[in-house]
This record gives C-alpha cells, structure tokens and sequence, in this order.
C-alpha cells in the first residue's frame, strides 16, 4: 500500500507545487523529512514546493576534476641520514587496505619531499589538528630547498618507533610509512606505503585502551580552504543498529 502511495505522489507532481490526492487505509507515509499520518479512509492533500531542498537539483557539467573533498591535509615527514627533516603538506592522500593496513600520498617529482622519500624508502603521516592549520599551510607551499620548515614552523622532531624518519611532537596521531612501490599517475606520482607503526597521543586513550581521535580537534581540507570539524552527527553502522529496547517494568 505504501509503495502504490509513493507512485502515487511522484506522478502527480507539477510545476511549483504538486497537490496529491490520497485515498486508502490507514498508515504512515516518509515524504519530505516529514511524517503523514493518514486517517481510515480519509483524504489528504501534500503540498511539495520545489523551491525546496526535495526537489532543487540544477547541475552544470564541468570538465573531470580533481574536486574530491573533504580530504585530510597531512603534514608528511622525512629524512635523509645526516640532514635536516623536511616535512610537506599533502592532501592527495587516504587510505588503501585495512589488512594489511596501508596508504597512499601523491607527491610531484618536482617537490623536494620526492626524492627524500624515494632514495629513504620511508615517510611519517602526521595528521594535522586545528592548531597545526597554520603550519601545515605553509609547509605546503614553502619548498624545504630553501627553507628548515621545522625551524620555521616551529615544530618539534620527534623519534618514530620503527622508522629513521622524525615525527612531529605538536601531531596527536601519526602514521609511520615504508614506501612499496611508486605509480606515476600524471602530474603527481602515487607513493603506495605500508602502515608499520602508528603514534597516538595519550590524551586521546581512555582507561580501557580506546582511542577517541574525536578529541583531536582535527582539521580537513575542501576546494582550496581549511575547516575544523563539527560536531557528531553519527557513527558507523548506526542507520541499521538495532535500538535498544527499554526493559519492562514489573
């Protein structure tokens, strides 16, 4: 019944407003983020403007491009034996296997953290918290060539767990990386790496060993622009979670 009454209501919308006249037993219908309650028999009418979100979608065809978002931009970390750490902001990046846990970061030949990374065989994923934005901004786009980025950032080296290359101190969670192999993709080349080691700020465990990176107050970046995460509006697996039934009192 209630299929026959959502076939109903998409065939008579007209114009601006579409008026659907309803006529069956009693129930409950999903239209528009709103709940109509039907009588027994009655009849009802349901007024969709199309000025509103239901039904607004005017799109324009743009050529293919690399508009994904929101992405984390990560500040990736390395070095070679008897120099300074450089580090580079990345936003090409995310992960690629649960089992064995893996990632991906997509660098230009051109960036100096390219050829670090390719003759070192390993990199560090420092993810980048509200109070890091701005560093990892300039990190970005300063080139370590010319410039001691962890100097002048003033962020702090830190000794990975299993890999030669610094981590950064200020990073609530970081992500030590073996590079396995390299993929020339076009303008960037995808580093494809081998999650071996993962440092977690301790600020972020709970008494039973759980992490709540919630409380990282982490970072994302969308379309050329930095934003601070909201608030949680879900958690995975909850549209099909059971609720949990109340027990009744006795």
């Amino acid at each position: 019944m209630i299929s026959a009454t959502r076939k109903m209501i998409f065939n008579r919308i007209i114009s601006a407003t579409a008026e659907i006249y309803l006529h069956f037993a009693e129930g409950k219908l999903s239209f528009s983020q709103s709940e109509i309650i039907i009588p027994p028999n009655g009849r009802i009418i349901i007024r969709a403007k199309r000025d509103s979100k239901e039904f607004k979608m005017s799109k324009q065809e743009w050529k293919g491009g690399a508009l994904l978002a929101p992405l984390p931009a990560v500040i990736v970390t390395s070095a070679r034996e008897g120099e300074k750490p450089n580090a580079i902001t990345i936003a090409w990046c995310g992960i690629i296997s649960t089992h064995p846990p893996a990632l991906y970061i997509s660098v230009r030949p051109s960036r100096h953290s390219y050829e670090i990374i390719k003759e070192t065989g390993e990199f560090c994923v420092n993810l980048v918290p509200v109070n890091l934005v701005r560093a990892a901004d300039t990190c970005g786009v300063l080139t370590g060539r010319k410039v001691d980025k962890f100097e002048k950032c003033k962020l702090t080296p830190e000794k990975c767990f299993k890999i030669s290359a610094p981590a950064i101190a200020e990073s609530p969670l970081t992500l030590e990386c073996k590079l396995r192999e390299i993929i020339p993709q076009g303008s960037h080349d995808m580093f494809i790496a081998d999650i071996v080691a993962t440092g977690v700020d301790e600020s972020l465990i709970d008494e039973k060993g759980s992490l709540h990176l919630g409380k990282a107050n982490l970072s994302a970046f969308a379309h050329g622009e930095y934003f601070e995460l909201g608030k949680t509006i879900g958690t995975f697996g909850y549209s099909v979670r059971k609720k949990k039934k109340n027990p009744k009192k006795k």
